[in-house]
């Protein structure tokens, strides 16, 4: 289909036909490990009660929960996009970076994308103790993350004044920023900084998810269990 796109054009977005292949490649690879349903475990949890007795254990809710994400995130790194990866290498023209470099950063990148996605995923399933059903925010939620992260359609494809509102919003630092190191459309002198950008979206997440989850222990509704 971007073969189609691109016709004779040998650049679009500021991307080539190899690094656009490489980045659809990567991308949908690299969501494999991110993806989690943080979201709906613990607005089921609410729903249901079941996080009442989460209160009284000794440890970190939100801490257990990232950490069972993860456990879930290398699963499928292992078993579905180291594999994948390797059959998709086998099938179109990917060109992987050669610089260890480049591997290192990015590597770290999809670690900070699998935190930043799941803080996301943690605040909208926290406002489940806020409504009653917040399936349509959970719907909705996904939709954005996979479409302004740049997953379906890279950012520098849309509107100049939609990437510009996106520059200022966390969702570019979950495909985005991490596939624009590995395909080389940024530079890597530039790696750093864009690596700054994940690490400030991943602090500024921790603010909202704290102020968040302080409101949420002294508002309990249990609509079963």
């Amino acid at each position: 289909m971007w073969q189609a796109i691109y016709g004779a054009q040998e650049q679009l977005g500021g991307f080539t036909v190899a690094q656009m292949t490489t980045y659809v490649a990567v991308s949908w690879m690299a969501r494999a490990f991110y993806f989690n349903n943080l979201d709906r475990e613990i607005a089921n949890e609410i729903r249901d009660g079941s996080v009442a007795i989460q209160f009284i254990r000794p440890y970190s809710y939100l801490a257990v929960k990232m950490m069972q994400g993860f456990g879930e995130g290398l699963f499928r790194l292992l078993m579905f996009m180291v594999p994948g990866m390797i059959v998709v290498c086998l099938l179109f023209p990917v060109k992987l970076p050669t610089d260890p470099a480049v591997w290192l950063v990015y590597l770290v990148m999809l670690l900070l994308s699998f935190l930043i996605n799941s803080q996301i995923n943690i605040l909208t399933g926290l406002f489940a103790f806020f409504v009653e059903n917040n399936e349509g925010m959970m719907r909705m939620k996904r939709v954005m993350v996979d479409l302004f992260s740049g997953v379906v359609i890279p950012i520098s494809f849309f509107p100049g004044w939609l990437a510009s509102v996106m520059e200022w919003l966390p969702f570019q630092a979950i495909t985005y920023l991490p596939s624009s190191v590995f395909t080389g459309r940024t530079p890597a002198g530039e790696a750093l900084g864009v690596l700054g950008l994940q690490l400030f979206w991943f602090a500024a997440l921790l603010v909202p998810i704290w102020w968040l989850w302080r409101l949420a222990r002294r508002r309990l509704f249990v609509q079963g269990g």
